[in-house]
């Protein structure tokens, strides 16, 4: 997973989507396309990788395989996309109502029918919102997922109300979803409210601070000294 530690050869499976799909075979100069798309890796552990690069017989060889579940769903669905499953379709469309768009192909919907699950899911194994740990990851990730709906144009708080339709979809594999589904949602709203009074809080001092400039004039030699992202930042 990094410099060091267990490693040894690896072997993926890829999906060719098609032609009518862009995209090369790995390795080429297009394989950031989505022509052709992992779904299964295998990793023979046969050493342990030290920092000076010697590399160590594990007393243990193993094999690490992983495949990716949503990915094996779009093969098996015919489609070429993770979000064109039926699971995120429905999420899609729910996230779409309660932003008030049509357009279920903006990624800003895909950003937060993903992390509704993600963050659901660590509501559910105990994590809450916070400023440090897995509560601040957790809290970047609702904030994320808040601000991508109001670059749609969401009135007022809607993350928590797409619990229930993640629910629908995934409750009867996670049935403690279901019966924690009225905690998740609450969890969801008060950061959201949380967030609005930040929000609130924020822009109205910048307006203030904006407000006090529209006088005055700053002369360009006055930044000769910023390097070009400085300048970026400040414009």
């Amino acid at each position: 997973m990094g410099d060091t530690g267990p490693c040894g050869p690896s072997s993926e499976i890829f999906y060719d989507h098609g032609a009518d799909v862009w995209g090369g075979p790995p390795g080429s100069p297009e394989e950031d396309g989505d022509r052709y798309i992992e779904i299964w890796n295998l990793v023979f552990m046969q050493f342990n990788r030290a920092a000076d690069g010697e590399m160590t017989p594990l007393p243990k060889p193993s094999v690490d395989t992983g495949m990716g579940l949503e990915r094996i769903a779009a093969v098996l669905q015919n489609v070429h996309s993770n979000y064109e499953i039926d699971l995120f379709q429905n999420l899609l469309k729910a996230a779409a109502a309660a932003v008030g768009s049509n357009d279920l192909d903006n990624k800003s919907l895909r950003v937060i029918a993903d992390h509704i699950r993600s963050c659901s899911f660590l509501i559910l194994d105990g994590v809450i919102p916070s400023n440090e740990g897995a509560g601040y990851v957790l809290r970047r990730i609702i904030r994320r997922a808040v601000r991508h709906g109001k670059k749609l144009g969401a009135q007022g708080a809607f993350f928590h109300k797409l619990v229930a339709a993640l629910v629908t979809e995934m409750g009867a594999a996670y049935p403690d979803l279901a019966t924690q589904q009225e905690l998740i949602a609450k969890v969801l709203l008060k950061e959201e409210e949380q967030f609005a009074k930040t929000l609130e809080h924020g822009m109205g001092l910048l307006e203030t601070v904006i407000s006090s400039w529209k006088e005055q004039r700053f002369p360009v030699k006055q930044f000769s000294n910023f390097t070009t992202p400085m300048v970026s930042r400040l414009t």
